[in-house]
């Protein structure tokens, strides 16, 4: 995997923890498999069968097969070029004498017809159909891909491809004289393994051994529940589909009914309010391909992109259900959702959006657009800005009906592979244009296996076919005055950014928009003190007003004081009139 911190192509975990398998994915299944067969007697290497492990291969068996995708381009066979020049072909032994006109014509026809061969061609490469079950697929050499972008682009490509547990094959990497052999990820756990796996006695609070330390994450999540996992969704920067898979796990109702109920007699400081019912997504729960015998031999790597598979459920009314039932709870107030939301989902069931912005928003609604432009949104495998349009047209429609002041809070990334200036520059007119200020931004930081990640590393685009000499070529903001400036565009509004920005837009040729009118994207001037800095931190200069854009981790944004906003109808109230 592509290790962004020393920029350099790391071998496989496996081989440099020495651990003799490894287990990848949520891996409760294979888990208890290893425990129950060593408990039993079985040797480590009886164990290389299971799902979701790797570990060091002693060799091929004898009745499987390797499929060689070891490199690019592989030539056909080469046949012999005809001379096009040649006036007369040998004369074959036996020939009737010569005829002239039509009859030697049709002779000549038939004769040719009768003796000729059939030559059956075989192209290189295809190989007779053998079991999935016991073929193994062949990446470049760890050797290889450390010193070659394009092979770590074409491995990448491979490896995703290779993730529905229905369709998957074994994997195979040389590193040196060894193979790391990669076993198909698990099967998904069932309705009724998932309410097993979490009406296990969990504590929900931390360590003893941490004592009274505070610890943000816990903070964050300690009144939150899961209700499923995966995510169909398929965004190359994330590999959360790698990681719990693309097929959606859900609990049963009755299962998260009982964590909410034991959070609240049970969980120290619950004041009647549920963080967040959710999961990876907040609305993909029990939504499933309509056919298994469709989901088993997909290769889609998203669901949902470029548009929604026309064999995909999307009806939301277990979701509907779920809330309702949650909210009816005695002693709970309020039940928020506070997973991303996938809004091009949820406009297909306004059903859905209604009970959502009625009853389920804290005020904020936070949605990833991730950008504006569909250069960038192709290579991050996301829908246009039209699916957010549709949706804000109906949060915005519901919060009235309900009587309710709420917002949406979007949130993008910045210098993400297949972004340019000009993309930036877009986006950063898009945010002044409706009212949006960020108070802080997010960079793309490639992560292992995503596979935005082989984009950045390759600068080939594994979303599509890779070939050396042709295919589409992805740039990335590398350096690091152009990652500061994507972020710049980002945070237009502060004044340590507007020196960079100035001379960027001279230099794009768009210094029209350098003035002190509200067409303007920043002013003539400079405030005394700023301008030395960029990026993110804290306003420089006179006090903004409009709405403000946060990220996915940075929770609710401060009101006009600075104060954090606190969840709740009565908070909300008593901040809007204090």
């Amino acid at each position: 995997h592509y290790d962004y911190w020393s920029d350099k192509v790391r071998r496989s975990v496996l081989l440099d923890s020495k651990a003799d398998i490894l287990l990848y994915g949520n891996a409760e299944r294979a888990l208890a498999e290893i425990a129950h067969r060593v408990a039993a007697g079985a040797t480590l290497d009886s164990l290389h069968d299971i799902r979701g492990t790797a570990f060091i291969s002693p060799g091929l068996p004898e009745d499987w097969q390797e499929i060689d995708s070891s490199s690019l381009d592989q030539p056909g066979p080469v046949e012999p070029i005809p001379d096009p020049y040649s006036a007369e072909t040998p004369a074959q032994a036996g020939d009737a004498p010569a005829q002239s006109g039509c009859a030697t014509a049709a002779a000549k026809s038939v004769a040719e017809t009768a003796t000729s061969t059939v030559k059956v061609l075989r192209f290189q490469g295809r190989n007779a159909r053998h079991p999935r079950s016991k073929s193994a697929v062949r990446l470049p050499a760890y050797e290889q891909v450390k010193n070659d972008p394009v092979l770590y682009a074409h491995a990448s490509r491979v490896l995703h491809l290779e993730t529905n547990p229905g369709n998957a094959r074994v994997l195979l990497q040389q590193h040196g004289n060894r193979d790391v052999w990669l076993n198909p990820p698990p099967l998904p756990l069932s309705t009724a393994e998932m309410d097993q796996l979490f009406d296990l006695p969990f504590q929900r609070v931390p360590h003893p051994a941490y004592g009274d330390a505070r610890i943000p994450a816990y903070e964050m999540i300690r009144f939150s529940v899961n209700i499923m996992r995966g995510c169909f969704g398929g965004c190359s920067f994330c590999s959360i589909t790698e990681h719990e898979g693309r097929i959606i796990q859900s609990r049963s109702e009755d299962s998260i009914i009982r964590e909410i109920e034991d959070i609240r007699d049970r969980t120290p400081g619950f004041t009647g309010v549920v963080s967040d019912l959710g999961g990876p997504t907040a609305n993909m729960y029990r939504l499933a391909c309509k056919s298994k015998e469709i989901e088993q031999s997909c290769r889609r790597l998203s669901c949902v992109y470029p548009g929604i598979c026309k064999n995909l459920n999307t009806d939301h009314s277990p979701l509907i259900k779920l809330y309702r039932r949650a909210r009816a709870l005695p002693g709970i107030k309020k039940v928020l959702i506070a997973s991303g939301l996938r809004y091009d989902l949820a406009v297909k069931d306004t059903a859905y959006v209604k009970e959502l912005v009625t009853h389920h928003v804290g005020g904020y609604l936070k949605i990833a657009p991730e950008h504006t432009e569909q250069g960038p949104l192709s290579k991050m495998m996301k829908p246009g800005m039209g699916a957010y349009d549709d949706f804000k047209r109906l949060f915005d429609k519901y919060s009235r009906e309900a009587g309710k002041e709420q917002y949406l809070i979007p949130y993008f990334i910045a210098a993400h592979p297949g972004t340019t200036d000009a993309d930036m520059l877009n986006l950063a007119l898009w945010l002044k244009q409706n009212g949006f200020r960020a108070d802080q931004v997010q960079a793309f930081l490639p992560g292992p296996m995503a596979l935005a990640t082989a984009m950045y590393h390759s600068g080939r685009n594994p979303l599509k076919s890779i070939r050396r000499s042709s295919g589409e070529a992805v740039a990335s903001a590398k350096g690091l005055r152009q990652r500061r400036l994507h972020k710049a565009f980002l945070r237009y509004h502060d004044p340590a950014n507007w020196p960079l920005l100035r001379e960027t837009l001279k230099n794009m040729g768009r210094a029209d928009l350098i003035g002190n009118g509200k067409r303007h994207l920043i002013p003539t001037y400079q405030p005394a003190g700023t301008g030395s800095g960029g990026g993110e931190g804290k306003r420089y200069g006179r006090k903004h007003k409009g709405q403000v854009l946060l990220t996915q981790h940075t929770g609710l944004p401060p009101d006009a004081t600075g104060r954090r906003l606190k969840r709740g109808k009565a908070a909300l109230n008593k901040q809007r009139n204090p």
